[in-house]
């Protein structure tokens, strides 16, 4: 089978709220796959694809507000829709502070719940570059021998070459070496552009 671009997923346990939700996005082109609890879709396989989760409040077992905020916080989180035939504001509030993309009162138009999607396709879409890019540079600091990563450190916090020298002990010609193979492995181009990249690994 071909490997979807995106995916949303819904959990709701009304089957018919299910069918209904399948039906409208597929005929936006949208690929969809419900579940009925938090449990199914905790035991499904997921692609690795830009993705979104549609989540009903109410469900058996596992609320659907008690597992946002679990989900949020999970190595593999997606960018949540919360939908609720039974919503507050209090309930709302606590939705969007848990990082809810949006909180839905059943009914809701179609196109609010499309506009919601599109968003959280594209959250996500942006936090998968982003990951993939700090892999790279992850890979590309692995490279490094102690004394570049102890030279770009020192970069980092605005030091010069003469008191990089003067700090590590070794002689500014050193530093301006370890400094440029650093730059070549972590492919900088520019000092500053080294900076931005220590900055992204939170040196």
């Amino acid at each position: 089978m071909n490997k979807p671009k995106q995916m949303v997923f819904v959990i709701d346990d009304d089957p018919a709220i299910r069918e209904a939700l399948d039906s409208l996005l597929r005929s936006v082109g949208l690929e969809v796959r419900g579940f009925g609890s938090v449990a199914e879709f905790i035991g499904a396989s997921r692609p690795d694809v830009p993705s979104c989760l549609v989540l009903d409040v109410r469900l058996p077992g596992k609320s659907g507000m008690d597992f946002q905020n679990e989900f949020v916080r999970s190595d593999d989180p997606l960018p949540v829709i919360i939908m609720t035939g039974h919503g507050d504001i209090a309930m709302s509030v606590q939705a969007m502070k848990a990082g809810a993309v949006d909180f839905l009162p059943k009914p809701f138009r179609e196109q609010d719940l499309l506009d919601a999607i599109a968003s959280a396709l594209e959250k996500d879409r942006l936090r998968r570059i982003e990951a993939a890019e700090l892999t790279v540079l992850r890979d590309r600091l692995a490279t490094l021998s102690e004394g570049e990563r102890s030279v770009v450190t020192l970069v980092v916090l605005g030091r010069l070459n003469k008191q990089i020298a003067g700090e590590l002990g070794v002689s500014e010609i050193t530093v301006k070496v370890r400094r440029a193979r650093a730059m070549r492995k972590m492919q900088a181009g520019s000092l500053a552009e080294l900076i931005k990249m220590a900055g992204r690994l939170g040196f």
